[in-house]
């Protein structure tokens, strides 16, 4: 669930920031396959080769400056984040995207933007959007979205418990989210809950950046941040022993490649390529690098909500 771009402030690393340290012209098909191959992501997109079937299913509009510009929000560890270099989106949402760009023989170009930004962009700034988009239903009328992978969402707090927090009982405590996420509005709907049985408000801290997130629960700003389960895990794993999960996971949801809302060519042709690399292992490849393996799906479709929890 979830998710800047324009994150690209030194968002070097997550691991770095909780610790307290202080995203053209047309190119012909060999310089697009020389471009796919420069990457500083873990995984080696140079082995998936273009699919011309599924690379001629995309519109014009997407293939006239070849390339695959991609909306992101790199601030998202694993998903997306940037590299040691300050400026290189990288992470498994990253790498999925890549492999789609060297399916359709499109050169491979993300993006940063505000997280809330992407979604109203999509068809005119972006091609797609990739950054940890799930598919809640609210967002179903305002673009197309094709399934690659399934994220829960997970509470996390500060070593050791110290407020004694309890997951289903958040009233009265400070909690992080992302601006725009899902589980902004999931903890929305937990304070909802405590207004309606007389209880102290949740205290909703709402901020642009992912990584002061997290930050800000390893500091004692808030008392729990909610993520996706992927980045709460990895930002535990980043912060030294100083944060801890709350609970187990909870709302499994898809994570979607977002193409424009109406453009049915573009989603179609985006969902041949996330198949393609499913099926030919490309894609279980691709989790494995990052760790992210038990979020694997076998078959990618287009608005289908019917697994949404």
């Amino acid at each position: 669930m979830r998710k800047v771009l324009k994150r690209m402030t030194a968002g070097v690393c997550v691991g770095a920031m909780l610790l307290g340290v202080s995203a053209c012209g047309t190119k012909d098909e060999a310089d697009v396959a020389a471009d796919n191959q420069k990457s500083n992501a873990a995984f080696d997109v140079a082995q998936v080769k273009k699919d011309d079937r599924i690379a001629a299913m995309l519109p014009k509009s997407i293939t006239e400056d070849n390339k695959f510009t991609v909306g992101v929000s790199p601030d998202y560890a694993p998903a997306e984040f940037l590299d040691t270099d300050g400026k290189t989106p990288i992470g498994y949402d990253m790498d999925m995207a890549k492999a789609v760009a060297a399916v359709f023989g499109l050169k491979f170009s993300p993006t940063a933007a505000e997280f809330d930004s992407i979604l109203p962009s999509i068809g005119s700034k972006f091609d797609v959007g990739v950054s940890g988009f799930t598919m809640d239903p609210a967002r179903k009328d305002v673009g197309e979205f094709v399934s690659f992978l399934n994220v829960g969402a997970s509470f996390v707090v500060r070593k050791g418990n110290p407020k004694k927090l309890d997951a289903k009982n958040l009233c009265g405590h400070g909690v992080a989210v992302q601006t725009g996420t899902v589980h902004e509005t999931t903890v929305k709907k937990f304070n909802d809950e405590c207004v309606a049985a007389g209880k102290k408000p949740i205290d909703i801290q709402s901020m642009k950046d992912q990584t002061v997130v997290a930050t800000n629960v390893v500091s004692g700003k808030a008392d729990a941040f909610c993520a996706d389960s992927p980045v709460a895990g990895y930002a535990i794993k980043q912060s030294g022993d100083k944060l801890e999960p709350l609970g187990k996971a909870f709302n499994m949801t898809p994570e979607a490649v977002v193409v424009k809302k109406g453009d049915m060519q573009t989603a179609k042709a985006v969902q041949a390529a996330v198949q393609k690399l499913i099926d030919d292992g490309t894609y279980a490849k691709i989790l494995k690098t990052w760790g992210n393996e038990s979020g694997a799906i076998t078959k990618s479709e287009i608005n289908d909500y019917s697994s949404v929890q």
